[in-house]
């Protein structure tokens, strides 16, 4: 498991993406690939979110990346209650001209599963997942 607090700023968020394509091509999973391109679109937008609407002064967000059977999980963990963003099957487009509202969207139409959590202390965490049934075979060309 690779896990990281970062500042809710926007550099925070651009580093988590790149830590996050580190840790999987540490892991076996490529630069370029298209689970690490998932990913990284994935954790751009879940940061942020994080950043944008889940920070709370003086409160890091959390970066989470782990194997699971067959899938990349991603959880992004921020400070902020009360306002909980919509889950999977309540994302709703945004009007053609808006400029902001398509980040969950991008979210459901790379990631296989997601979900939103609350978590104790308050807060909640958006965790999404990226199947690779080919990792066992990249690990094996790879190491």
């Amino acid at each position: 498991m690779f896990r990281q607090r970062l500042s809710a700023t926007p550099r925070g968020a651009r580093l988590a993406r790149r830590l996050a394509v580190g840790q999987l091509n540490a892991w076996h999973i490529p630069y370029g690939s298209d689970a690490s391109e998932a990913v990284a679109l994935i954790v751009a937008e879940l940061a942020a979110n994080a950043v944008t609407h889940g920070r709370v002064p003086g409160r890091d967000f959390e970066l989470r990346l782990s194997l699971v059977p067959g899938s990349v999980r991603v959880e992004v963990t921020d400070s902020r209650s009360g306002s909980r963003p919509p889950g999977p099957k309540d994302v709703q487009a945004p009007f053609p001209l808006a400029e902001s509202g398509r980040g969950l969207l991008v979210v459901d139409a790379v990631a296989d599963r997601w979900e939103v959590l609350d978590r104790e202390p308050p807060g909640k965490t958006v965790r999404a997942e990226v199947d690779v049934p080919q990792w066992w075979s990249l690990v094996g060309r790879r190491g």
